[in-house]
């Protein structure tokens, strides 16, 4: 017999929690390698996630709608086999071997064995009370000090404070007074030997009768602070050019019956300009990149993020792996399994991570352009607006003619820290240059 832990895998690259939404199974249940053993969702994407090991669950430490930091044990299985080795990538070392994860690994549904001394030095204050990462993230975000954070009194385990816990007293502590300004409930500060300008605040606006309240989920939190913090990593600059689609268009408008009847999907857009793009970063690699503090990685892999809008209003970013190496028949399939799968929370945990470029279809909304956030740590994102017929000059050998075309705006965001004009603007023409000289795959 031996002991698993199961821990919560890593779901993307910068995703360092996530929330247990459904245990499939019970302590006491028998489990067999490969079945799905609970449902957890983040900002990107909900999923299933198998067990790695068969056995019998002895122990669940987290319960659903807790949220848990990545690598944190959620559960205990017991088996009849010795651990799985590292480097085989099911799983990681036995307790005493105590080799660190890599970051590729994690991942994955690993297991690892935490001990509670360990376990213990992560996570507990410097006292002797134990704070979750997320109480202690929400202390640091309201600029609660660890001091006023051991008068709140906790109502978990052992006295422990939770998330209700630290919520309830961040309401209570920026509750406004009689005076209408919240009251803040702080320790107090030492004199400052020179006087300290304050910025006027207005005092709270309260919503009337007719407004309506909603609070953000979950999952639009967090894509707030992503693009809030993408704003401030990276400095964007938008360039914008118009391409002629008349060819693909007359091109998709003759086949598109005959590639439902063979694959019995659509035929969209959305291939065209991915095959477009990965030629383009094929010619312009410097753009197929990211930043890691003064360094800069050049991906060799070329995996296209497409943005996907979900039945709730928010967004997810599925991952098309290896763009470069289908025609267009294999993209429109990947495609449309992807963006099919994204939409019903089916997507793996792999599926929405190690994106290189990321591209954005605000067409579909009827916009004739946009200026896209870049999607850390990318350093590209590339906008496509509608189709539209407009009058455009076109040069032919009897002269130019005025004569209706079928057009579309592009627009590229990138990081003006690693990509300068000459490069963002030459790459944006090179992808129009390839929608407008279109190499058409011999058949359906």
């Amino acid at each position: 017999m031996a002991n698993f832990d199961l821990v919560m895998p890593k779901m993307g690259e910068s995703i360092m929690e996530a929330t247990i939404l459904k245990w499939h199974k019970n302590e006491g249940d028998q489990i067999s390698v490969d079945e799905n053993i609970l449902e957890i969702a983040t900002d990107k994407v909900d999923t299933e996630i198998p067990s790695p090991v068969e056995g019998v669950i002895t122990k669940i430490f987290r319960r659903e709608n807790e949220v848990v930091q990545v690598g944190e044990v959620i559960a205990t299985i017991q088996t009849e086999v010795a651990a799985p080795v590292a480097n085989g990538g099911n799983g990681s070392p036995p307790m005493e071997e105590k080799t660190a994860l890599r970051e590729e690994e994690q991942s994955k549904v690993i297991v690892r064995s935490v001990t509670p001394k360990e376990k213990n030095k992560e996570l507990s204050s410097s006292g002797d009370r134990f704070y979750s990462p997320l109480v202690r993230n929400i202390a640091k975000k309201e600029a609660i000090p660890l001091e006023e954070l051991d008068q709140i009194e906790g109502s978990g385990a052992k006295g422990r404070v939770t998330k209700r816990d630290i919520l309830a007293y961040v309401e209570e502590r920026n509750a406004p007074g009689p005076s209408g300004v919240p009251v803040q409930k702080s320790l107090p500060e030492e004199p400052s030997a020179e006087p300290v300008s304050k910025i006027q605040i207005d005092s709270p606006k309260v919503a009337s009768g007719e407004d309506e309240i909603v609070e953000m989920d979950r999952m639009r939190k967090l894509i707030a602070e992503h693009m809030v913090a993408s704003k401030r990593i990276s400095p964007h600059v938008t360039s914008f050019v118009e391409a002629d689609m008349t060819e693909i268009v007359e091109w998709r408008e003759k086949h598109k019956s005959l590639y439902f009847e063979k694959h019995g999907t659509k035929l969209t857009f959305t291939p065209f300009f991915v095959k477009a793009i990965t030629r383009a970063i094929v010619d312009f690699p410097g753009i197929n990149i990211s930043v890691e503090g003064d360094n800069i990685i050049r991906k060799k892999k070329i995996n296209i993020g497409i943005a996907t809008a979900l039945p709730s209003g928010n967004l997810i970013v599925p991952v098309l792996k290896h763009a470069d190496h289908y025609n267009l028949v294999g993209l429109a399939q990947m495609v449309h399994d992807l963006v099919e799968r994204a939409r019903t929370s089916k997507l793996k945990p792999d599926e929405i991570q190690d994106g290189t470029f990321t591209l954005t279809n605000v067409g579909t909304f009827g916009n004739v352009m946009g200026t896209p956030i870049i999607n850390q740590p990318q350093v590209a994102i590339l906008a496509t607006g509608a189709i539209r017929k407009k009058p455009a000059v076109v040069e032919t050998e009897y002269g130019d003619l005025i004569a209706v075309r079928q057009k579309i705006f592009l627009s590229l965001s990138y990081d003006h820290r690693v990509v300068d004009g000459f490069l963002g603007g030459s790459f944006l023409r090179r992808v129009a240059d390839n929608l407008e000289n279109f190499k058409f795959d011999n058949g359906i």
